[in-house]
């Protein structure tokens, strides 16, 4: 079976991407034991629930970001820290729902179309709509998913092998592989 089905647009090329990439998030969000979500490695970073958190809702929120345009900024950050493990992975599955749904409703011309970020009457970023999924919704969400593999690995918990191997399993490729 090939990693990624033909595609036909950049929704397409987007949601393939995505599918491949959910499973191996989730991999990482269900190792994260109820004791830890309120434990952090340093003063300044997030909480380990925070940051989980903020894995399972970064598909959602800049899929419903680029939904307007121009969009207006917030004023700031807003890390919540989840109550339990559960909330994380449930947010997760709202998540990959909202993707699932929103990201086939862009044709080419939507992907293609500048999208705006403004502060009042300030742009801060324009570029294609497609461009900000990329960067946004998956670089940062990998950059995140990076992140948490070092708290998880400071808490001694095994580390999913995402593209290739972690310290602790072998690529997902060889986990899979069927006898030939």
């Amino acid at each position: 079976m090939p990693l990624v089905q033909s595609v036909t647009t950049v929704a397409d090329a987007l949601l393939a991407e995505f599918e491949i990439q959910a499973p191996v998030t989730r991999r990482f969000l269900v190792r994260l034991p109820e004791d830890k979500l309120t434990w952090k490695p340093h003063e300044k970073s997030l909480t380990a629930g925070q940051l989980a958190l903020h894995l399972a809702l970064v598909p959602a929120s800049i899929v419903r970001l680029v939904a307007d345009n121009p969009r207006q900024a917030r004023g700031k950050f807003d890390f919540p820290q989840p109550a339990a493990h559960q909330e994380i992975l449930e947010t997760f599955e709202q998540s990959i729902a909202t993707v699932r749904t929103a990201l086939p409703g862009y044709d080419d011309s939507a992907m293609n179309e500048t999208w705006r970020l403004v502060q009042g009457d300030r742009e801060l970023v324009s570029a294609p709509r497609a461009s900000i999924l990329r960067d946004l919704m998956f670089s940062h969400w990998y950059q995140h998913r990076g992140q948490f593999s070092v708290y998880l690995r400071l808490l001694d918990i095994p580390v999913p092998a995402s593209w290739g191997p972690s310290a602790d399993e072998p690529p997902l490729f060889v986990q899979n592989a069927r006898p030939a």
